[in-house]
């Protein structure tokens, strides 16, 4: 297969999110059929509600300044998939990206024509086979592996990492975890298993006890990240205060990985992580990020009112399987023109859906436009130059709009 043949391939499988299974089977028989090349490297795993992807994209900041050759695999991408696996900061190749794809696909036709599995294994399951190949291919000398979802049973919990680390918890996908903060943080738990080393960021008390306790059963001496010590004067390359919670778990595991306090600093004040509070300016100033949960939205918020010029037009668009509610109740009553949007997505919540939210809860203008192409044109029309238009609701339509914001430049 040739890159699009693969792309097309992995959608075929059906949406990764809409079509996710569960469990480890799958991706365990696939990497036991290539010879199991997560073996050949030691991994961090990184799971959490908010903050995994930024605190990996920390933590291969360190890695890349002290010299070290790291593969990162995270999700979603914002425009190509070859996004979701780097080596040493760079996306793999289309080439490369196709050649593992091909392999993984071919190993899981076999295992269909022998009865070793009932269906073909997910997007996600293949992808992340995918991107573990490559890395063996690559020669890398440590992953870094964000979870997909939950823990316990995502894919990415087959390379049996030896150090481990949960960021902050909170409610998302209650569909698959559960309805309570515990039942999530018991997902989220089940990575930490005998003999890993494990690192707890800040807590809700709840998710906090189903951690230590977890802890406990298996053994583990808890790493608890709670202050960026002797770090404080470190200028964070990412913006937000609660990036000081995600930036003291990756201290955490950087030193774990002993690796030494200049490459730290040099790492958490370079790191980069495209559409998470990310300021772009070119003829009007856009900040843009997910906010895809309550939990993001708040500290999106908190970033708003702290740092965002007037006049502040919002442009949102979320999935429908979002809380849609709690997430208007904390963004749209802080901006002057709020423009929803539906994402080309097939979990895309309709216009009509945010529009009961906005109702609810926007205090200035509202308008809406049937796509994000068109409802970034009308955020600029609205948003005279010294104001600021921010991005937020979903990373599918960050990565819809974060192009078009770029070709502006």
């Amino acid at each position: 297969m040739n890159f699009q043949d693969a792309v097309e391939y992995l959608l075929s499988l059906g949406h990764e999110t809409l079509t996710i299974k569960l469990g480890l089977r799958n991706t365990e028989l696939l990497l036991a059929s290539l010879g199991n090349p997560e073996r050949s490297f030691p991994s961090v795993q990184i799971a959490g509600t908010n903050g995994k992807g930024s605190t990996a994209a920390m933590l291969d900041s360190i890695c890349r300044a002290a010299g070290i050759k790291c593969g990162l695999y995270t999700s979603p991408h914002l425009v190509s998939i070859t996004e979701r696996i780097s080596i040493s900061g760079t996306p793999i190749s289309p080439e490369e990206f196709a050649a593992c794809v091909t392999i993984v696909s071919d190993v899981s036709a076999q295992l269909l024509n022998d009865n070793q599995i009932e269906a073909l294994p997910t997007f996600f399951e293949q992808l992340t086979v995918a991107a573990l190949l490559a890395f063996r291919n690559a020669g890398i000398e440590l992953a870094i592996l964000e979870t997909g979802l939950g823990g316990r049973l995502d894919s990415t919990t087959a390379a049996k990492a030896s150090v481990v680390a949960i960021t902050s918890i909170s409610m998302d996908h209650e569909e698959y975890l559960g309805n309570t903060i515990e039942s999530i943080a018991s997902e989220k738990a089940a990575i930490i298993h005998p003999g890993v080393q494990a690192v707890i960021a800040k807590q809700d008390p709840m998710a906090r006890d189903v951690l230590l306790r977890r802890c406990k059963e298996t053994g583990v001496t808890p790493i608890l990240a709670t202050d960026m010590h002797p770090y404080e004067r470190v200028r964070l390359g990412l913006r937000g205060r609660h990036q000081i919670e995600n930036a003291a778990v990756a201290i955490r595991l950087a030193e774990l990985l002993n690796l030494p306090g200049a490459a730290i600093v040099t790492g958490l004040e370079t790191a980069t992580h495209p559409g998470r509070l990310e300021l772009i300016s070119n003829e009007h100033s856009f900040l843009i990020d997910g906010a895809h949960n309550p939990a993001g939205a708040q500290s999106l918020r908190d970033y708003l009112e702290e740092f965002a010029t007037r006049p502040l037009t919002l442009v949102f668009g979320a999935m429908r399987d979002k809380q849609l509610d709690r997430i208007g109740e904390i963004l749209f009553p802080c901006v002057d023109v709020l423009v929803l949007t539906t994402i080309n997505n097939p979990r895309s919540a309709t216009l009509d859906t945010l529009r009961e939210a906005a109702e609810r809860f926007a205090r200035g203008k509202v308008l809406t436009s049937e796509s994000s192409a068109a409802a970034l044109n009308v955020a600029r029309a609205e948003t005279p130059s010294e104001g600021l238009i921010c991005i937020a609701g979903s990373l599918y339509l960050v990565g819809e709009l974060r192009p078009l914001i770029l070709s502006m430049s």
